[in-house]
C-alpha cells in the first residue's frame, strides 16, 4: 500500500493533519513561494532550474499543439504573452515534434538519476502531448497503446456477456414487453427536470454539494463559478476552468436532464470534483510551488484520470450510503415537481446500472480498433448502455471526439475509490485521503503500484 519513494514522500509533505484544507498560507516552510514577475512565474525557493525550464518549455509547447489539436489545452491561465506567440506564430508539427522528443530525453535522463514526483508527471505530460502530435500528423495507435501513451493507463478487457447480469437485473426492475432500453428510457425520462425548473433545481444541488466539501475544506474566498445551460455538445456537462479560482460550468441540454444528474453534475464538475480540484491545484501548486506547468491543463494526459477518476468519487464522497437518494427525494423531487415515491426505484436502478460502466470502453475500443462499424457501435450501446438510438449517437459523437478518453471516468473511478479504500482500511479518513489525490496528483501507473 505504497507509492513510489519519491511520490510517496510528496504525499507526506502534501496530507492534511485532519479533516479541513490547511490555508495555503499556514502551510509548513518548505512549501516553494511564487510569484509572477511581469509574464512570467518565479519559484523563489531552491527548485531546480533545469526542471523549472522543462516546465516552461512544457507549457510553450502545449499552446503550440493547441494551435492544431483544439482540445488539447483545456484550461490556461499562464503568462498570456506566451499564448498569444504561440497563436500569431504557431511552430511547426514537425518541430514540436523535435521539441517533444527533447524534452523528453532531457526527463529521462533526469529520472535515470534522481526521480521526483514532479519530474516523473513531467516525462507523462511530454510523452502525451508528443503522442498527440504523433496523432495531429496522422499516426495512428491502437486503442490501448494510445491509452497507454496518453493516460498511462489500459482498461481490463471485458466480454460483453459480462454484462449480461446485470442487463437482468434492471429488466427484473423495470418489467414490460418494450425492449429493455426503451424502458428505461421512458423511465428515466418521466423522472426528467421541467426546463422551468432547471435553474432553481441546480442552484439547489450545487449548493448543496459546495456545502457539504466547505466543511472539510478552506477554499479561497474568492472561488466562484457561472453556470449555463446549452445545447449541441456531444458532452451532458463541461467544467471550464478559467484561473484565478473561476469556472465555468455548462450543462447540456440536448435531452432531458434526469433529476440524479443535478447533483453528479453538482459535484464531478463542481464541489469536490473539477472546480474544487483546479482551485487547489492553482493555489498550492502553481501559486505556493511555483510549478508553472499547472498554468495548463492538457486534456490528453495522464493528469485526466485523476480528474475524471476523483470528480466521480467525489459523488459517493460528498453524498455516502443513502444520502444522496434520501436528498433527492426529500429536496430536489419536491423542487422540481416529480414524484418521490419514484425516488427507490430510480436509485436501484442507477446501482444496478454501475455494472454496466465498463461495456463503453469496450464498445469505444472495438469501434475506434476497426472491428465494428459505427452503426454496430451504435446497437451495442442501446443495447448494454440502455441508451435511446439519439443517446447512443451522442455517445459515438463523444467516442469520435475524444477517443480514448473514456477510460478515465470508470477506470479512474475504480483506481480512486480502490486506493482510498485501502487508506481508509489502514484509519486514513475519506476527506483527508481524497485531498491527497488532488493536491499531489498521480497517474494510474502510481495509484496501481500503491496496492
Amino acid at each position: 500500500m505504497r507509492f513510489p519513494a519519491a511520490l510517496a514522500a510528496f504525499l507526506a509533505v502534501s496530507a492534511c493533519g485532519g479533516s479541513e484544507t490547511t490555508p495555503a498560507s499556514d502551510r509548513n516552510e518548505s512549501a516553494a513561494e511564487a510569484s509572477i514577475s511581469g509574464d512570467r512565474y518565479v519559484a523563489t525557493d531552491a527548485t531546480t532550474p533545469q526542471i523549472n525550464s522543462i516546465a516552461e518549455d512544457f507549457v510553450k509547447l502545449s499552446l503550440g499543439l493547441g494551435q492544431y489539436d483544439k482540445a488539447f489545452v483545456d484550461a490556461y491561465h499562464g503568462p498570456s504573452a506566451w499564448a498569444d506567440e504561440a497563436a500569431a506564430n504557431p511552430p511547426s508539427l514537425s518541430a514540436l515534434a523535435t521539441e517533444a522528443a527533447g524534452l523528453l530525453i532531457s526527463l529521462q535522463n533526469l529520472n535515470a538519476v534522481e526521480p521526483t514526483p514532479r519530474s516523473v508527471m513531467l516525462e507523462r505530460l511530454v510523452r502525451a502531448a508528443d503522442t498527440r502530435i504523433k496523432m495531429a500528423a496522422g499516426e495512428t495507435f491502437s486503442f490501448d497503446e494510445e491509452t497507454r501513451l496518453l493516460y498511462d493507463a489500459v482498461a481490463p478487457q471485458y466480454a460483453l456477456a459480462a454484462f449480461d447480469e446485470a442487463l437482468e437485473k434492471i429488466d427484473a426492475l423495470l418489467p414490460g414487453d418494450a425492449p429493455l432500453n426503451e424502458r428505461v428510457d421512458a423511465f428515466r425520462n418521466g423522472l426528467a427536470i421541467p426546463e422551468d425548473k432547471l435553474q432553481v433545481v441546480f442552484d439547489r444541488a450545487i449548493d448543496e454539494c459546495k456545502t457539504r466539501t466547505l466543511q472539510h475544506y478552506t477554499l479561497p474566498d474568492t472561488e466562484r463559478f457561472s453556470l449555463e445551460f446549452v445545447k449541441d455538445k456531444p458532452w451532458s456537462g463541461y467544467n471550464w476552468y478559467q484561473g484565478d479560482f473561476d469556472s465555468l460550468i455548462q450543462v447540456n441540454t440536448d435531452f432531458p436532464i434526469v433529476i440524479d444528474r443535478a447533483i453528479d453534475l453538482g459535484c464531478h464538475e463542481g464541489y469536490p470534483g473539477h472546480h474544487t480540484w483546479n482551485v487547489i491545484l492553482e493555489r498550492d501548486i502553481l501559486n505556493s510551488e511555483g510549478w508553472v506547468e499547472y498554468s495548463l491543463y492538457p486534456l490528453f494526459s495522464p493528469l485526466s484520470l485523476i480528474a475524471e477518476g476523483t470528480a466521480n468519487y467525489g459523488i459517493d464522497l460528498a453524498f455516502p450510503g443513502g444520502e444522496k437518494i434520501t436528498f433527492e427525494r426529500d429536496v430536489l423531487f419536491p423542487l422540481a415537481g416529480l414524484d418521490p415515491d419514484k425516488a427507490g426505484t430510480l436509485a436501484a436502478l442507477n446501482e444496478a446500472m454501475r455494472a454496466l460502466s465498463h461495456a463503453r470502453n469496450h464498445i469505444a475500443r472495438e469501434y475506434l480498433d476497426g472491428r465494428i462499424d459505427r452503426e454496430e457501435a451504435i446497437n451495442l450501446v442501446m443495447r448494454y448502455r440502455l441508451e435511446s438510438r439519439a443517446r447512443a449517437e451522442q455517445t459515438l459523437d463523444f467516442i469520435e471526439t475524444y477517443r480514448g478518453y473514456v477510460i478515465n471516468y470508470n477506470l479512474g473511478l475504480d483506481l480512486v475509490d480502490a486506493y482510498i479504500e485501502r487508506e481508509v482500511a489502514d484509519g486514513g479518513e475519506p476527506w483527508a485521503v481524497f485531498e491527497k489525490l488532488l493536491r499531489a496528483p498521480p497517474s494510474a501507473s502510481d495509484l496501481s503500484a500503491s496496492k
